[in-house]
């Protein structure tokens, strides 16, 4: 490409100015760099007028536009289809090439496609690159190159195969005038303007917030590993909403949990690596086995039958279930847009082991109120849970709602947080108050016996004779 040709940066998943893999190509190829962000109608079709991630985006976009624009550029915002709007920007800024961040979710592949479909056929170029994981695709593969279906080998591999090289930071510095930004472009729209309203989003939005949230997390590293589970305590990171809409640095978190993980103090720092080295192993599942969003990774369990259950559904989407952890937990997903890890775990195997629901469903529910909704983690993540996906444990796995509640809630402040009925339940009744005397009259009963719950579980499976 000719140095002083035009190029455009669709940013998506990716928004920041700094250590962005498109942005930085597209620098050092092109005398002159547009940027551009869309609000897809095809992705916001549908959602709530509420709904926080979009409002996460809207401030992050705005923040990403006022750095673009300090260093004399700025972001042009559009709002429509991303299959049209690309290529029609890129006919009007008669760019040469359109430059972007790999995605690997189904719809993503697809769109991405069409768009470089539609760019080659007016003569112009699409390039994507690697930039949300450390390795994508078929990077990590056992001996024989094929994919790995259990974490810990895969987890192994990635360790032995990572170099400085991997976690190299892609140099954003525009030279003089580089960055452009055309003159009769209006400013980003407001979220009313697209079709959205203010939400109640607490979390630090943004590359500030990401790096605040970063650099608190640092003050805490070290003891995650034994923090992470409690749900009452502040022990995880909070940074998940910022991994999925990239305003940190996949490559600078790494990095920094694997210096500290290598400190007399590292357990933590090598605790959290792991979960990073999870997400990539989801990512790296989906970009091989699409066809894991409607069916089992282990496709022997499509035979399963779940129970259809509406009312015993809904009881667990809102939170009354009669079991106060599990309520808890989908009381913090509704009220915040997050949950902790730990419950998130708790949950699915409740719904899908006690209630005998089909994960699918559990995933939809989770994909309309996570923050940091992502379809491979999530996926994986429920898949997991229900005994049907990547997991080197086999099925017959089943939580305890009461003992797991015990375990990672010990005197109750979750569940009291987030269930104020229990509010004055002594600690001894917290987690099972149907043992009480007098039970609250206001909580519900346990909607089904997990003792029961676990024999039907069992012989839902079992019936498949799957192999353990």
């Amino acid at each position: 490409m000719e140095k002083d040709s035009v190029a455009l940066v669709w940013f998506r998943r990716d928004l920041r100015d700094f250590d962005h893999a498109a942005l930085s190509a597209a620098l050092r190829s092109a005398g002159k760099v547009f940027c551009a962000f869309v609000f897809d109608t095809d992705l916001l079709a549908g959602l709530p007028k509420t709904d926080r991630r979009v409002d996460f985006i809207h401030r992050a976009v705005l923040e990403l536009d006022a750095a673009l624009r300090a260093k004399g550029g700025g972001l042009i915002v559009r709002h429509g289809r991303a299959v049209e709007e690309i290529p029609r920007l890129a006919a009007a800024l008669d760019v040469a090439s359109v430059h972007a961040n790999r995605d690997h979710e189904p719809f993503a592949r697809r769109r991405d496609a069409a768009v470089a479909q539609a760019l080659a056929a007016d003569g112009r170029r699409f390039a994507d690159y690697k930039d949300q994981t450390i390795f994508e695709r078929d990077e990590i593969s056992t001996r024989e190159g094929k994919p790995f279906s259990v974490f810990t080998p895969y987890a192994r591999a990635w360790r032995a195969r990572l170099t400085p090289l991997d976690l190299a930071e892609h140099d954003c510095t525009p030279k003089p005038g580089q960055l452009a930004f055309p003159g009769a472009v209006p400013p980003a729209p407001t979220l009313q303007e697209i079709g959205f309203a203010p939400t109640d989003l607490k979390i630090p939005c943004g590359m500030s917030g990401g790096e605040r949230l970063c650099e608190d997390f640092l003050t805490r590293i070290d003891r995650y590993h034994a923090t992470r589970d409690f749900p009452a305590v502040k022990g995880v990171s909070y940074l998940s909403p910022h991994l999925r809409f990239g305003t940190v640095s996949i490559r600078r978190l790494v990095a920094l949990a694997r210096e500290r993980s290598l400190t007399p103090d590292g357990a933590g720092a090598a605790a959290w690596l792991s979960e990073l080295i999870w997400r990539e192993f989801y990512q790296m599942i989906l970009w091989q086995r699409p066809d894991v969003v409607t069916h089992c990774f282990k496709r022997e369990f499509d035979a399963l039958a779940w129970d259809e259950a509406p009312e015993l559904f809904a009881a667990w989407a809102e939170g009354r279930t009669g079991y106060p952890l599990v309520d808890a937990a989908q009381r913090q997903l509704l009220q915040t847009g997050w949950m902790h890890n730990r419950l998130r775990m708790i949950s699915a195997s409740f719904l899908t082991k006690d209630l005998g629901i089909d994960w699918r469903l559990g995933e939809a529910h989770f994909a309309r109120w996570l923050l940091d909704y992502e379809l491979a983690s999530n996926n994986g993540g429920w898949q997991w849970a229900a005994g049907t996906g990547c997991d080197a444990q086999p099925w017959f796995r089943i939580f305890n709602p009461v003992t797991q509640s015990q375990k990672f809630d010990p005197q109750g402040k979750f569940i009291r947080r987030y269930v104020p009925e229990l509010a004055d339940v002594p600690d001894e009744f917290i987690h099972a108050p149907w043992k009480m005397p007098t039970p609250p009259a206001a909580y519900p009963a346990p909607i089904v016996d997990h003792a029961a719950a676990r024999a039907r579980t069992l012989a839902r499976f079992g019936r498949l004779r799957a192999p353990v």
